[in-house]
């Protein structure tokens, strides 16, 4: 019977409509198919906890139940990173999401290993040397991760990094 290996996925995509598209129809089933476990940080923290906040209307109030549970989010997205075997960090956009940065930064400092995706063609590197800025791809790779630029690339590089 083979291990449990659970990948946290780090990535902005929730945010919008086709990220999320993207990330529930393309990425995600790649990896699951790939045979392993996802832990998706936008279904960390239960609804219930945090719809509330949503349907409040802007104002204090709002701001006051946010502050509430964002620590609640960010304790449980950095649990699930802990219990990990590595991540997969989304890097697309201008700079690469700084949530997203901030999960690779703790990711490597425990020495997760991390399989970066940058689809995005954009320039969005500190220098000619690099793909991103050069911080968050030097945690990317401190610990045996690398960064990949084409979707058909994930599945290979998955059983690289990961194993399976």
């Amino acid at each position: 019977m083979k291990k449990e290996i659970k990948l946290y996925l780090a990535s902005p995509l929730g945010f919008s409509e086709v990220g999320r598209e993207f990330m529930y129809n393309k990425i995600i089933p790649i990896i699951k198919d790939a045979g392993y476990t996802v832990l998706d940080p936008w279904y960390l923290t239960p609804e219930e906890i945090f719809m509330p906040a949503m349907q409040l209307p802007y104002g204090p109030k709002k701001k006051e139940e946010w502050k509430r549970i964002n620590p609640i989010i960010g304790k449980n997205n950095a649990d699930a990173i802990k219990i990990s075997n590595g991540l997969v960090a989304i890097l697309d956009g201008v700079d690469v999401d700084s949530g997203t940065a901030s999960e690779i930064g703790h990711g490597a400092a425990l020495g997760k290993k991390i399989l970066g995706y940058r689809g995005d063609f954009r320039l969005s590197a500190d220098n000619e040397g690099s793909i991103v800025n050069l911080q968050v791809e030097y945690f990317i790779r401190l610990n045996g991760g690398k960064i990949i630029t084409e979707i058909k690339d994930l599945r290979t590089s998955l059983k690289e990094i990961f194993g399976r």
